[in-house]
């Protein structure tokens, strides 16, 4: 008898679901903050330098240092900034979604110590010396022109030093008075009032007279100068902030124009609308009913992600809407390995209640296992990772975390009230499973593992896989030998420059442009776009800061869009190159480390080799076609390598699963076909897998932004060559070292209490 009651509970709370999110989810996007890529902006990192000798930058100067930048940036009215500490003395600097990037940039180097001096360079007053809080930009009542007054804290001092300025006798041989107080913003004692003196923009703000009013007994002091009213409250804001206490040097820097990140944007949000649909489709199309339950628990899954993110204060950048749109992909995993079991345990003739409760029961240390191996690679991006790439992590780690909530919680729910209604019990179609693929549960006879029909045997072939593999290998060690990585600016330091113009643009006019007008010549030009709008020139060492802002208010007045500029120096480029070593061995360190003490050691080492054997590819890859090797590149290896462990866990589960049902393995025959047999088991599983998270990172591929072109081409090619790894080389390498020594020493498997591998 059917139990409508759990078929109506079923639609209310789909329906609920459903409402929640419809009416909810405009708010939660609202409110999630915007990465720099996506919304404009830019990011510096500073070396802290002393001042001079006697200081020390310690985590006291530190806090003082950034506590002053923050001050500043507040008088900009920016309302998302991050401003954070980092290791060996620096501080990162984020401001997303200011407008007027190179005053910013300027507002936060300039030192700001204020000096009051003669002609001659002699010191009477500093910064210490003025209110705090003082200045402020106002008008000349005679000449109405912008000035900035602020107030000394002695008028009695400020009356001897104009004392002392008015009286000085002038000096015939100089083209000015030597009654002159010359007020300098962060004084350099290689430049002289002398050499300044008549420039169209000299090196100090002003120089007032004292000879018409005579000695000043007020406190209140006006600096005048060819200022603008911009300029004047821009002189007053940073006298307001302080001088800085430590000098900075910009080690690392990049700008996103607001046009790039927009179109970035949508781009990618446009490649995630068409990826996500096209897993929904094959689910539905491939797993009928069940296909419908994960579109459900899926569409919560992301509802899920956007709300845990704006509750974690997360800053969503570019790759890290790739990695949600990823996240979908390997969220519907767990449910394949589900649904897969469910279907075996169909064909082999249990009831739908038995084989779903057998299903879940076997899919859930599968599931369980592969989640945290990703897990680990995603953590140990998260902590060597710098800026974006620590956002494609942090959204990867929530994916997986929310993953295993939804498609295992969420989906038993869902499946458990449709399963317990008993409505689907004669109906196997519903399942993917045709009646008569069905066996009588009573004839005892064992399911043959089949794909389309067919039975392989992969094991036999297992030579031919590993010469395969070693074949390719050798060639990629040729071509890196040969044509080496094109590195990125990340690990070669340099610049980069990237234009968006309102049409067609050529490489030999930003060529001729960037050297007329800048006197830069880039290493070479690419253009790129879909109507070959985007040039981007590349730059062997480091623009300096005022070239940045020339290059980007000319195009940004010649095409309404500010061009993105990076540029990374030599130091930082070797750590990120040392950051992106270490993050894949500890990585492999971590896998092997979990792998072990869930199976045991063999299952770790052929793992790790499967997923340097897919890294490396990726590589290689990039060598043969000259692409440009990128610090997001290493992001997309090692979530290749979290998914190639995550597929090759899957088989090993597997296998340990038959050799406890075979229990004494005594010949390589039987463990060869344990091994085969595995596979065959698994194949739908991984090829399915591998075919929903192909739809994802191809559509970033094919319609996402151009910045993460190279990164979804990596991830292709390693979703490839991890699947082929897992099913061809980790498993049967396992074979070839476990089963040596079969004929003397059996495989007789033992359940401990703390794991439960195979034991010799």
């Amino acid at each position: 008898m059917v139990k409508r009651g759990r078929i109506v509970a079923f639609f209310i709370v789909v329906l609920l679901l459903a409402a929640t999110i419809g009416t909810t989810i405009t708010g939660v996007t609202k409110d999630i903050k915007l990465g720099l890529d996506l919304q404009g902006g830019f990011e510096i990192l500073y070396d802290v330098e002393p001042l001079n000798e006697e200081q020390e930058v310690n985590e006291q100067v530190l806090e003082a240092t950034a506590e002053s930048l923050s001050e500043r940036v507040n008088t900009l009215g920016i309302s998302e900034t991050n401003i954070s500490i980092e290791d060996q003395g620096r501080i990162r600097v984020q401001l997303a979604g200011v407008e007027d990037q190179q005053t910013a940039r300027e507002l936060l180097s300039t030192t700001a110590e204020l000096s009051l001096r003669g002609t001659d360079g002699k010191e009477y007053m500093d910064g210490s010396d003025l209110v705090e809080g003082s200045a402020q930009q106002s008008f000349n009542p005679d000449t109405n022109e912008p000035i900035v007054t602020l107030k000394v804290k002695s008028a009695s001092e400020f009356y001897d030093v104009s004392e002392e300025i008015y009286n000085t006798p002038d000096d015939p041989s100089t083209p000015y008075p030597d009654d002159l107080l010359v007020i300098w913003l962060d004084y350099n004692e290689n430049t002289s009032f002398a050499e300044e003196y008549g420039k169209e923009d000299p090196a100090y703000i002003s120089a007032p007279s004292f000879r018409q009013n005579g000695p000043i007994r007020s406190n209140s002091i006006q600096i005048s100068g060819d200022f603008t009213v911009e300029s004047a409250k821009q002189l007053a804001d940073i006298l307001n902030a302080g001088s800085l206490p430590v000098n900075l040097e910009e080690t690392y820097s990049t700008s996103v124009g607001a046009q790039f990140g927009e179109q970035a944007m949508n781009k990618t949000i446009l490649a995630g609308f068409i990826g996500i649909a096209a897993i929904f489709i094959f689910m539905i199309a491939y797993y009928r009913f069940p296909g419908i339950i994960a579109t459900i628990t899926l569409s919560v899954y992301v509802y899920l992600i956007l709300v845990v993110f704006e509750l974690m204060n997360g800053v969503l950048t570019l790759p890290g809407i790739a990695a949600l749109i990823l996240g979908v992909g390997m969220a519907v995993d767990a449910n394949i390995i589900t649904y897969e079991r469910i279907k075996e345990e169909l064909k082999s003739g249990k009831t739908l209640l038995s084989a779903y409760k057998a299903g879940n029961k076997r899919s859930l240390s599968t599931i369980l296992d592969a989640n945290i191996t990703t897990l680990i690679a995603a953590t140990v991006l998260f902590i060597f990772g710098t800026s974006s790439v620590k956002g494609f992590a942090t959204m990867l780690i929530v994916s997986i975390l929310v993953s295993f909530i939804t498609a295992v919680y969420g989906t038993r729910l869902f499946m458990s009230l449709w399963v317990k209604s008993r409505y689907l019990n004669k109906r196997p179609k519903w399942f993917g499973v045709k009646p008569e693929d069905i066996h009588n549960i009573e004839d005892g006879a064992e399911v043959e593992a089949t794909f389309a029909k067919r039975k392989f045997d992969f094991v036999s072939l297992r030579k031919r896989f590993f010469a395969i593999s070693i074949i390719l290998v050798l060639a990629g060690v040729l071509a890196l030998a040969v044509f080496r990585l094109n590195l990125g600016i990340d690990f070669s330091n340099g610049s980069r420059v990237s234009i968006l113009s309102d049409g067609n643009i050529s490489a030999s006019q930003v060529e001729e442009t960037l050297e007329q007008e800048f006197n830069v010549n880039p290493e070479k030009v690419i253009i790129s776009g879909d109507n070959n709008e985007i040039a981007v020139a590349r730059f062997d060492g480091e623009l300096e800061k005022d070239t940045v802002g020339e290059i980007q208010s000319y195009y940004e007045e010649k095409y309404g869009n500010t061009p993105n500029i990076s540029t990374v120096s030599p130091i930082i480029a070797k750590e990120l190159a040392k950051n992106a070593a270490l993050a894949v061995l500890y990585a492999s360190i971590g896998i092997i480390i979990y792998v072990t003490i869930r199976f045991e050691i063999f299952f770790a080492l052929t793992a790790i080799i499967a997923l340097l054997h897919d890294a490396f590819f990726i590589i290689a890859f990039f060598s043969i076609t000259r692409l440009e090797f990128d610090i997001t590149i290493i992001a997309a290896i090692l979530t290749i390598v979290g998914y190639s462990v995550n597929d090759t866990i899957v088989t090993f589960d597997r296998i340990r699963e038959n050799l406890r049902m075979k229990k004494k393995v005594k010949s390589f025959k039987e463990l060869a076909q344990i091994v085969n047999d595995s596979l065959m088991q698994t194949l739908a599983r991984s090829f399915n897998t591998v075919i929903t998270v192909i739809f994802a990172a191809a559509m970033l591929l094919f319609f996402g932004a151009s910045s993460i072109t190279n990164f979804s081409f990596a991830l292709v090619i390693g979703l490839i060559a991890g699947t082929y790894s897992s099913l061809f080389i980790a498993s049967q390498l396992w074979l070839v070292w476990r089963g040596r020594n079969i004929k003397d020493k059996p495989i007789n498997y033992v359940k401990k209490k703390k794991t439960d591998g195979p034991q010799v």
